[in-house]
């Protein structure tokens, strides 16, 4: 479980296409800190530790996360979002971010609005339903508020920090994003579907 806020942005160094496909990812984490089998949110994309060094470590990517995900796009080079598991006395800063990506969304339109960003975004509609304005989601990892929202679009604001401490930095219309929905939603559109 996680929270939504990035600790670090990574960077993929080595792709291994084999039966799954093997990353070997750059950070600014301490790795003595982190154990074999650990769970780090990439792009909000919960990943399992299975090989680790000074300044990186390896994850495994099943085809099934590669549908759901936009990990396949991944190369040499690609940033990512990084965050560790939450741990029970840390502090909730975000929402409960739980690294289940739902899909992948398009990025429409970036438009300015003050000193932030309006980013517009399209998603499909069996993930459309679980957006609401003022509600929460993880795009790539990045617990945002929704603040406006029109049929199966949706906006939201990047205020300057978080435009220079995540992947936002290298995104653009036209681009795609990891769509994780908020848990609530998805429990009160199933209780709502058994009535």
């Amino acid at each position: 479980m996680f929270t939504g806020l990035i600790t670090d942005v990574g960077q993929v160094t080595a792709v291994e296409r084999r039966g799954d496909t093997r990353f070997t990812i750059a950070t600014g984490f301490d790795l003595e800190t982190v154990a074999i089998g650990a769970s780090i949110a990439c792009n909000g994309v919960c990943l399992t530790v299975v090989e680790k060094g000074p300044g990186w470590f390896k994850v495994d990517v099943s085809a099934e996360t590669h549908s759901k995900t936009t990990t396949g796009r991944w190369q040499a080079g690609t940033p990512v979002n990084l965050e560790r598991s939450l741990r029970l006395g840390d502090e909730l800063g975000g929402h409960l971010v739980y690294g289940h990506v739902d899909g992948v969304i398009d990025i429409v339109d970036v438009l300015p609005d003050g000193d932030s960003q309006r980013w517009w975004f399209d998603a499909p509609p069996h993930l459309a339903r679980f957006i609401a304005a003022k509600g929460s989601v993880a795009l790539d990892g990045v617990s945002l508020t929704v603040n406006s929202v029109e049929g199966t679009r949706f906006g939201i604001n990047i205020i300057p920090h978080t435009q220079e401490k995540t992947t936002f930095q290298h995104l653009k219309a036209g681009g795609v994003v990891n769509l994780e929905v908020d848990m609530l939603a998805r429990y009160v559109a199933r209780l709502a579907e058994t009535k």
